[in-house]
């Protein structure tokens, strides 16, 4: 029986033009769907770790992290297994909010720990940090309010406890 699941690779590779280009490139050419990417340097400014969410069985997710080891650029890939790794996404939400409103959306701000971070006469622009489950309830909440625009950064991660990418 073939499992479908979410992977999420964590990769290291240097901070040259033209890299994320090359990773974007191989998986198109392989026909593999990025469900999510994110960029950034680290704490080395001449290293940018890639976390990259992909779907599918083990087979692909073998055969995307043997390409991704081919790439010049590429000094390693690890995947994040849930349990052993943190996993965040964060999300910018423009939501209608007229006066009658204001308090309610205020009261699930502060239930999932989000954050107002603009405000005009008529909408709230809210910033919530956390896991996908997070995200998706709190967009449930806030949906029948109208939400004008939402925008996320992407899934990152890290593994857990004293592990790092480069052991």
């Amino acid at each position: 029986m073939i499992h479908i699941n979410k992977h999420v690779l964590s990769v290291l590779v240097e901070n040259h033009f033209g890299v994320l280009s090359r990773i974007a490139g191989l998986f198109s050419r392989r026909g593999y769907n990025i469900d999510s990417l994110s960029v950034g340097i680290t704490e080395n400014p001449n290293i940018s770790r890639m976390t990259i969410t992909v779907t599918g069985d083990d087979y692909i997710l073998e055969q995307i992290t043997k390409q991704l080891n081919k790439v010049i650029d590429v000094i390693k890939v690890v995947e994040l297994k849930p349990g052993q790794s943190v996993h965040r996404d964060l999300v910018l939400i423009k939501i209608k909010a007229g006066a009658g409103d204001r308090t309610a959306i205020n009261e699930a701000v502060n239930i999932f720990r989000a954050n107002i971070v603009d405000i005009s006469t008529e909408t709230l622009t809210v910033e919530l940090t956390g896991d996908e489950g997070k995200i998706s309830a709190f967009v449930d909440i806030v949906k029948p309010y109208g939400i004008m625009e939402l925008v996320r950064t992407g899934f990152t991660g890290i593994q857990r406890g004293k592990s790092k990418i480069t052991d």
